[in-house]
């Protein structure tokens, strides 16, 4: 199964028909996508559920539906179990990337999280996920997809926000901080917390699928 983000609200790519009573079923072969991002960003849409039995397809299609840009980031701990966190676009985020060629995800994912907060001495723990959002530039709609890594680091030094790519501030939060953050961030950033840093639930469908 994906969750494609558009405004906060997922596109559901499954390999099954039903999903819930409230979804709108499409099978993948009939499926318009950027019509239905549009019906999305208008307020028209909320529940859609696009389907195949085949889930390597799934990728597949929104890979040839979009221009695909492949990113990477960092859910970072330290020593004292705080999370690192950026603050860009008025919302609290986590730090992260275009992946330069040639570069694997993982370096990637290291090297965006040192540009952007200047923390050091990164270690990847493991790989957590992937997540999808829909973006626009220059009037046109791109998918991005990004390599998500739990990374740990005993840094204390200064912390340096990117200025050149909008970071306001970065701030390390403890546990009661972080669930703060999270009710003024992304649907796709919350994934990849466990459920216990989640306060609320503003989209209770996405928690249900």
């Amino acid at each position: 199964m994906y969750k494609v983000f558009v405004k906060d609200i997922p596109i559901i790519l499954s390999t099954e028909k039903k999903i819930g009573k409230q979804y709108t079923a499409i099978p993948l072969r009939l499926a318009r996508f950027k019509k239905l991002i549009k019906k999305i960003n208008n307020g028209e849409l909320i529940y859609v559920n696009l389907y195949h039995k085949n889930a390597e397809k799934l990728e597949q299609f929104l890979r040839k539906k979009l221009p695909f840009v492949d990113a990477a980031g960092g859910l970072v701990y330290n020593h004292k179990k705080e999370i690192l966190f950026i603050y860009r676009n008025d919302r609290w985020d986590l730090p992260k990337g275009h992946i330069e060629k040639g570069e694997s995800y993982e370096a990637a994912a290291i090297r965006e999280v040192e540009e952007e907060t200047g923390v050091k001495d990164l270690v990847v723990r493991r790989f957590l996920d992937k997540t999808y959002h829909v973006f626009k530039r220059n009037g046109k709609f791109k998918l991005k997809a990004t390599y998500w890594y739990e990374m740990y680091t005993e840094y204390e030094g200064e912390l340096i926000p990117q200025s050149k790519e909008g970071i306001k501030k970065v701030k390390w939060k403890n546990f009661e901080k972080s669930q703060k953050a999270l009710s003024n961030s992304y649907e796709n950033i919350k994934l990849l917390f466990p459920k216990e840093y989640l306060l609320t639930h503003p989209n209770d469908r996405i928690s249900q699928v």
